[in-house]
């Protein structure tokens, strides 16, 4: 394999998507996985959604369009987000994809359709972590810009609208946060809260979606199966679970636990009491958010020097100045041509990865027989 570059390890995305959806078919009548593609875009990621019986959850029209083109009808398409066309917003209305209403401005797009025909919609309620579960707030007054607010009155605002519309029916409600913590307890403090404004206003809905944010494979962590379990007796307080389709949209939950990202030491140099070691990789392409502060990985020593020194600082390739990834202490010393492996850096490294510097690198999937390329390097020609 060449480097840098990501790799697939085909059994744990299989384990991922297979272990989500045992958990609801153990706890619901009715249920819908969906996996979240903004989360990592990779069509070999997409198509095995598909293959796996998953939605593919989406946000913008080029999404929707990339899900088509892997192979998802219309009707197995969640779409979500502000980021709709008006023309593409009405194509997946009339194609039976499951659309949430985001903006007012999709709104006021259903009276552009055929009043002669039943169509469905979903919305999005606007949620406040501090509010409703302040022990998982992300940050003070951990409010969101997305959804319709029931505080505001935007909610009923909304719901009106769609009540004056005889043809449309809101068939299913948006839930989705993502706290600090992804615990357990935060799902139930959003489905109370959520629930609870839809029985205050004697509103029934047929799905609710509760959106992605979840722990995947780690150890120590909730499980799928702590998840699906808890939110079913939540829902159950509150409605017919036989009469009620749960949605669920992972992306981290499934694809952070199968890529690795491996990458070269191509430089080492020694100044100011440090070892500053240089990779073909960098920080972008594992932490593009610049928020981490360990990783899980792995080293491939190809030398026989195994003496060890006080610190190696491990930089990336590009000419950032803080393109800093760790710190190496009392560490056997690297040298040219020895590997890092990055693991579970399957979550927003490749869609958040910019064409910077460097191009974006090659992908490889292991099925523990063989390993195979699955996207080629981005070159020059390509801009051109």
């Amino acid at each position: 394999m060449n480097t840098p570059c990501y790799i697939i390890d085909k059994k744990e995305l299989e384990a991922s998507f297979l272990g989500f959806k045992n958990a609801l078919n153990q706890n619901f009548e009715k249920y819908i996985p969906s996996y979240s593609v903004k989360t990592n875009s990779l069509p070999y990621i997409i198509r095995t959604a598909n293959a796996m019986g998953y939605y593919a959850e989406v946000v913008s029209d080029d999404e929707y369009s990339l899900a088509l083109k892997c192979g998802f009808s219309k009707d197995h398409i969640i779409f979500n987000g502000p980021m709709k066309s008006k023309d593409v917003f009405l194509d997946a209305v009339k194609g039976g994809a499951l659309v949430n209403i985001e903006t007012f401005r999709e709104l006021e797009w259903l009276s552009d359709l055929n009043a002669d025909v039943s169509y469905s919609v979903g919305i999005r309620m606007n949620i406040n972590i501090s509010a409703i579960s302040p022990e998982d707030e992300n940050h003070e007054a951990d409010n969101s810009r997305f959804g319709f607010s029931c505080e505001s009155g935007d909610f009923d605002r909304a719901i009106g609208k769609i009540k004056e519309l005889p043809n449309i029916e809101l068939k299913r409600i948006h839930i989705h946060r993502t706290s600090r913590t992804r615990s357990v307890n935060f799902y139930l403090n959003l489905l109370d809260y959520a629930l609870n404004q839809l029985h205050t206003r004697q509103i029934e809905v047929e799905q609710i979606d509760i959106g992605g944010g979840y722990f995947g494979r780690m150890p120590n962590k909730p499980t799928y199966e702590d998840y699906a379990r808890n939110i079913a007796l939540t829902v159950r307080k509150h409605v017919d679970l036989s009469k009620t389709t749960v949605i669920i949209e992972p992306g981290n939950a499934i694809v952070a636990s199968c890529f690795d990202f491996l990458a070269t030491v191509i430089d080492v140099k020694q100044h100011d009491d440090a070892y500053y070691v240089t990779i073909n990789g960098s920080r972008i392409d594992v932490d593009p958010f610049f928020r981490k502060s360990s990783y899980f990985y792995n080293i491939d020593y190809r030398n026989d020097d195994k003496s060890e020194v006080s610190r190696q600082i491990i930089g990336g390739c590009t000419c950032l100045e803080n393109d800093r990834l760790m710190d190496l202490c009392d560490q056997r010393l690297l040298h040219v041509g020895d590997q890092i492996r990055f693991n579970r850096v399957g979550a927003y490294t490749m869609a958040l990865t910019p064409l910077f510097i460097r191009y974006w690198p090659e992908v490889y999937v292991n099925d523990g027989q063989k390993i195979s390329i699955v996207r080629e390097k981005f070159d020059v020609n390509k801009l051109l």
